[in-house]
């Protein structure tokens, strides 16, 4: 990893700008949950990972209570992403069908993984002075990944933020509408493409399955010449 990333992390961790988050981290890593009562949870704000010279770059809106934030790694240790990896493995971007912590031997083909919120919010719903003061990270993970081609996001919230901050930081006017498998054109020549979370409540009433989701991203490899 290069000297500019491993600052920013380094920043991203140590940050404590939004009390809340920073309380409701705490709170949760004391009182843990049953089947993960013996575990030390990480309890900071999680950053990105991946290959920092990725070609496509996967979105969330921000770290599960007792995944990203009892483990220190996006979408590992739970059940969204349980889902996700087994579609990354299905289609040949990820070396395996599981992420569960940060020294499972987890390889990433060319992609980078991250949420626009690096700290789990109370009831999942940040608010917007939080997302406003975090946004900033992931601007940089965007101006430091030179080579992003394609963009996934996970869910609306991290699709409707993500459009927001290129919106302000591109002061464009276009407009985006969230739908699962629409492409946009990015005013950096970057492609964003909406997906659902795989997130167990979309899961279990189908609004997603691994058909949709290997699709997508069969679709998203091929643009980023994975």
């Amino acid at each position: 990893m290069n000297i500019k990333f491993k600052k920013l992390n380094k920043t991203i961790v140590k940050c404590k700008k939004c009390p809340r988050l920073t309380n409701f981290i705490k709170k949760v890593s004391l009182e843990k949950r049953k089947q993960n009562f013996n575990e030390k949870y990480w309890g900071k704000p999680v950053t990105g990972f991946g290959d920092i010279n990725a070609r496509l770059m996967i979105i969330g809106l921000a770290p599960a209570a007792h995944g990203g934030t009892r483990t220190g790694r996006a979408f590992t240790g739970d059940k969204s992403g349980n889902f996700l990896f087994k579609s990354l493995f299905s289609v040949k971007i990820s070396n395996q069908d599981f992420s569960e912590n940060k020294d499972d031997g987890l390889k990433l083909k060319s992609t980078y993984i991250t949420n626009i919120l690096k700290c789990v919010p109370p009831g999942d719903k940040p608010m917007n002075e939080e997302l406003i003061q975090c946004s900033n990270y992931f601007i940089k993970e965007i101006d430091y990944l030179k080579k992003i081609k394609v963009i996934v996001t996970l869910g609306k919230v991290a699709f409707d933020n993500c459009v927001k901050i290129y919106k302000k930081k591109f002061n464009v006017n276009n407009k985006f509408e969230f739908k699962h498998g629409k492409k946009y054109l990015l005013p950096d020549n970057k492609i964003l493409i909406a997906c659902y979370h795989p997130s167990p409540r979309n899961v279990n009433t189908k609004v997603v399955t691994h058909a949709m989701i290997n699709s997508l991203f069969k679709k998203a490899k091929k643009i980023s010449k994975l």
